[in-house]
């Protein structure tokens, strides 16, 4: 019904890395393409579907375990999910590529810590210094970056445009996008 292909563009990176705002950036040009697409991340899927879910290593595993399954029912109704998740270990990462195979596209938004810590517009950082926030990405808990994601941008030394375009040419190669 929708005459499109569904996929997954799971973007990784820090708190504050700009997944999201690149996910709605994004949104708005899939969209003037004609395709449906739904994001995805920490704000509409922690206080929802996985609201019983903290931040230990089995919460964290159990969380993307969740959003990947919930992700491949999207992708099989043709729509494309914007996933934008911390999603701090390889090994989780591997876990998302496992459930979606080839429906994946793996985008590493690679700032900073510094940056990341400047742009906290929630006060995550801050919370998580105090002690308030326990287990959070950069400050207690490591955050493994991909290897070899299949888009890696740099948030730092590229503009919104420039990111955006590069997932676009990806889909386009693809062929989630048919035409420029």
């Amino acid at each position: 019904m929708l005459s499109q292909k569904g996929m997954v563009i799971w973007m990784t990176g820090l708190s504050g890395s700009g997944k999201t705002t690149i996910a709605v950036a994004l949104e708005k040009l899939l969209a003037e393409k004609g395709l449906l697409t739904q994001i995805l991340d920490g704000d509409n899927i922690r206080s929802g579907i996985n609201n019983n879910l903290g931040f230990s290593d089995e919460d964290r595993k159990e969380n993307i375990r969740r959003i990947a399954e919930v992700s491949k029912l999207f992708v099989n109704c043709g729509v494309v999910a914007l996933n934008c998740f911390v999603s701090p270990t390889k090994a989780i990462r591997q876990q998302a590529k496992e459930i979606l195979g080839n429906d994946m596209l793996e985008v590493f938004v690679n700032t900073p810590f510094e940056e990341c810590e400047k742009r906290d517009v929630k006060g995550l950082y801050a919370k998580a210094r105090s002690g308030e926030i326990k287990n959070f990405t950069g400050i207690d808990d490591p955050y493994q970056a991909p290897v070899n994601p299949e888009i890696h941008l740099h948030s730092d030394k590229q503009t919104l445009t420039q990111e955006v375009d590069a997932i676009l040419a990806e889909l386009r190669e693809r062929g989630i996008i048919k035409s420029k």
